[in-house]
């Protein structure tokens, strides 16, 4: 149709009952539900946080809404639409990768991955959590930063900013020194412990070694409830939605580095000319700056 109008639109039970049930929403919601519809069949390709920018309305609000009409959330929304139309996969509406993507395709689809991977993440972030996390780490003697697989690189990197503005930090690379660190941290240390699914063994085993040191445990992680949340005093969720060609996607990387990066950008804030003042101080031969 050349309005953009879903196919279905006519006949669609799903669009004529969101159409009936606007006047039930909050304004915010009913917008988001009135842009689901202006959409059409562009929705099939667009993400949550494309129609919360056309929206006007946080990307929380989109998942809302769409819970609100009776879906799961967005994807869920957009495969009812897609088999209720014309024949779309589901991979095709995740965005996910497939084996008859082109090469141009696949970038594509791995920028709009992250894109909504730090939007969907940083608004997972609980805000009270995120200043509590600030003033942990800044008040703490040492921080032990712990991370194996792929979130190793996240812990050495956040262990290296946070050196780099006057905070004693490190990230051992072996797992079982890990463990052997936390056990000699102390109630004035902290275990910054980053964990895509929280249930890591080593990572899980290293918190608990900190925690039952008497240091606080500060977890970064994608999922609310996990073995390392219940370890942790402090939790920061940065939830992603993964794909089945990136097992421990790396979505979840990007949104756990923008939070990790955040958390030590506003310790240096909190901090002042001090810590921007080592920040900026010339280094020495072979070193370089963040």
């Amino acid at each position: 149709m050349s309005d953009g109008a879903l196919s279905t639109d006519a006949a669609s039970p799903i669009t004529a009952g969101i159409r009936s049930r606007l006047s039930e929403l909050s304004p915010v919601e009913a917008r988001v539900a009135q842009t689901i519809l202006e959409q059409g069949d562009r929705l099939l390709y667009q993400s949550a946080s494309e129609v919360s920018s056309l929206a006007g309305a946080a990307l929380s609000t989109v998942v809302r809404t769409c819970q609100t009409l009776g879906f799961k959330g967005f994807q869920d929304l957009k495969l009812s639409l897609a088999r209720e139309g014309r024949p779309v996969t589901s991979e095709e509406i995740q965005g996910d990768v497939h084996p008859g993507d082109s090469p141009a395709v696949v970038l594509a689809k791995l920028k709009d991955g992250a894109r909504e991977a730090v939007d969907l993440g940083v608004a997972h972030i609980d805000p009270d959590a995120f200043a509590a996390a600030v003033s942990a780490v800044s008040r703490a003697r040492r921080v032990l930063c712990l991370g194996v697989g792929t979130s190793a690189p996240l812990a050495q990197d956040v262990a290296y900013r946070l050196l780099w503005v006057g905070i004693d930090a490190d990230a051992p690379a072996d797992a079982h020194v890990q463990h052997v660190r936390a056990t000699l941290l102390g109630p004035e240390d902290l275990a910054l412990v980053v964990s895509h699914t929280g249930s890591t063994r080593e990572t899980v085993t290293a918190a608990r070694a900190a925690s039952s040191a008497g240091a606080a445990v500060l977890a970064v992680s994608s999922f609310p409830r996990s073995p390392l949340a219940e370890v942790a005093d402090i939790t920061l969720v940065a939830a992603t939605q993964e794909t089945s060609y990136r097992v421990e996607a790396l979505a979840s990387r990007i949104a756990h580095l923008v939070v990790l990066d955040a958390l030590w950008v506003a310790i240096a804030v909190q901090a002042g000319d001090a810590a921007f003042g080592l920040a900026r101080r010339e280094p020495g031969p072979g070193v370089h700056p963040v």
